[in-house]
């Protein structure tokens, strides 16, 4: 298998278990603030990966040179996750669902002037496509809950968030270089996360309270830190470094049709035509922007 598609197939593994995410944080949702669960994500994710860095000595050599750029890469991914959960106050799931389709695009935009990469004008045409088809998934093929669509402060806010989000994937290659170890980079990433989500704690007044967790929710929140934050960051680390920022958040467009297969595998639910079509046609505009040539 050669190094490229190494990298599509992890990063398609990655956006299936970002899928799974979404449908696991339900099971959580409002039993403490989202931040406060996004810091303990960080925190189990760290001290489970904590042992393989610290106790190997050249890669504790590594964490000096690695940290400052990795506190730079986790800044962005923090701010996006803080930006999302401030921006909920504010308006609705439908809504930044809607505007998470921008991304793709956003990171071509951004790389254009960070890395001196053009877009040819087609493709345009083709992330208008992924957007549109998402879209669809998203209303549910409801034309009407589309056009009552109505940007408010919220709204504002996370488009700030996904700029951030943005920035992410393009400071995870802008800050790598060939000598770095990949596991201190991604151990490093999460401990920035601590941190600056603790600063977020304080500074909107957000108590912990993880002891109301309990043993029910056990399962959901060992998924969100280990699979949906531990081994997602590795993935998108590790797919970043090979394929670009660009071609990576382009696999944005397959989420919703990740969340419909996982949630007809494992909770039978079905879709209707209307979705399948726009699965279809932001399925496909990622298959044309991943056969593009950077």
């Amino acid at each position: 298998m050669s190094k490229e598609l190494n990298a599509h197939m992890i990063i398609l593994l990655a956006t299936f278990l970002v899928g799974g995410s979404f449908i696991v944080s339900q099971k959580v949702s409002g039993i403490i603030d989202p931040i406060s669960i996004t810091l303990l994500r960080f925190v189990i994710a760290s001290v489970l990966l904590a042992p393989f860095v610290l106790l190997n000595k050249s890669l504790r050599q590594k964490i000096k040179t690695t940290f400052k750029r990795a506190m730079i890469i986790s800044f962005f991914y923090s701010l996006y996750f803080i930006g999302l959960f401030k921006s909920l106050e504010y308006t609705t799931a439908l809504n930044t669902g809607t505007l998470y389709t921008l991304v793709p695009l956003l990171t071509a935009i951004i790389s254009i002037f960070v890395f001196k990469q053009k877009i040819p004008p087609k493709y345009y045409l083709v992330y208008f496509l992924g957007i549109i088809g998402t879209c669809i998934v998203v209303f549910k093929g409801n034309l009407q809950m589309f056009l009552s669509l109505d940007l408010n402060k919220g709204d504002l806010l996370f488009i700030a968030a996904i700029f951030c989000m943005s920035l992410y994937a393009i400071s995870a290659k802008y800050f790598h270089k060939k000598d770095d170890e990949l596991v201190v980079l991604v151990f490093l990433t999460l401990t920035g996360g601590i941190i600056w989500m603790s600063i977020a704690l304080i500074v909107f007044h957000i108590p912990l309270e993880w002891n109301k967790i309990g043993s029910s929710q056990f399962l959901s929140i060992a998924y969100l830190s280990i699979a949906a934050t531990l081994v997602t960051s590795y993935l998108y680390q590790k797919g970043t470094i090979v394929l670009g920022p660009k071609k990576v958040m382009s696999y944005i467009y397959l989420n919703p049709a990740t969340i419909s297969i996982l949630l007809f595998v494992f909770e039978f639910k079905f879709i209707n035509i209307w979705m399948i079509i726009g699965i279809l046609i932001s399925s496909f505009s990622t298959f044309i922007l991943l056969r593009s040539k950077d």
